[in-house]
């Protein structure tokens, strides 16, 4: 597959762009909705959208284009090359103020990422991906870090499921759970070998897994589902059932095996 460089570059352009859009509003006054119930959107998510948009379309007017701030449109379906954007990942902490979320940017080529940046304002960090070309964070090369024993293992792992309970299932098994905002920031941490798993037990959308399974892929991790398989992208239906684990795969396939009985 040929480097995608100029790819990277815009994209690189229009993660940085947004975030500048975003930090105008970060811990500033905004306007708040609910577009459904527990599902904020802000200004700033809308404007940083239509920033992306403008930059990506502009440059590539061919591609397909899916946000989660944009009405979905089948014309994607029936392009090679699809955008898949979600410009603020961490809405409900970027309205905390926390500095937990990311615009997370990913190219598709028929159903496989292959250009990846995930970009927190916030903290100043940029994760980015080729495929076939590594990780890095701002600039520099980053691994996922491995752990022989899920005992002695770390695993970002999500606030709200925290708080409702659903997590309490895994805390016999791991050595620890850090809970942090925005699936794609924790996708982008685990990258650097901050902990060596990720996993959430709701359902996500391609939105907020895309960019950061390539950036995980290309620091030698893997991104599965509950059935142990990769997951494709650009699909009729974006959303992804239950069950998403990401990490070296030599520990994987125990944490899934464990979820699954959780399950039965």
């Amino acid at each position: 597959m040929k480097v995608n460089m100029k790819e990277l570059k815009v994209a690189l352009q229009a993660a940085e762009s947004a975030g500048k859009v975003i930090m105008k509003y970060y811990r500033n006054s905004y306007e708040v909705k609910d577009k459904s119930p527990n599902n904020p959107v802000t200004t700033a998510d809308l404007e940083a959208n239509q920033e992306i948009y403008e930059i990506l379309m502009g440059n590539f007017p061919d591609d397909g284009w899916l946000s989660e701030e944009t009405k979905d449109s089948s014309d994607r379906l029936t392009k090679s090359r699809v955008w898949i954007i979600d410009p603020i990942d961490g809405t409900k902490e970027f309205i905390e103020g926390l500095s937990q979320f990311a615009v997370s940017i990913a190219l598709v080529e028929d159903g496989n990422p292959i250009v990846g940046i995930l970009h927190n304002p916030a903290t100043s960090e940029v994760f980015s991906a080729v495929s076939g070309e590594g990780a890095f964070c701002n600039g520099s090369p980053i691994q996922c870090v491995g752990c022989d024993d899920l005992k002695q293992a770390s695993a970002l792992v999500s606030r709200t499921e925290e708080k409702k309970g659903m997590l309490e299932g895994f805390v016999p098994i791991l050595g620890d759970l850090h809970y942090i905002g925005s699936v794609a920031y924790k996708l982008g941490k685990l990258a650097t070998g901050t902990s060596n798993l990720y996993f959430t037990v709701q359902p996500k959308n391609e939105w907020d897994i895309c960019a950061g399974d390539l950036i995980v892929r290309e620091a030698g991790g893997v991104v599965l589902d509950s059935r142990y398989q990769t997951m494709r992208y650009n699909e009729r239906n974006p959303k992804k059932p239950a069950g998403i684990f990401a990490g070296k795969a030599n520990i994987l396939d125990e944490l899934i095996e464990h979820y699954n009985k959780l399950q039965s």
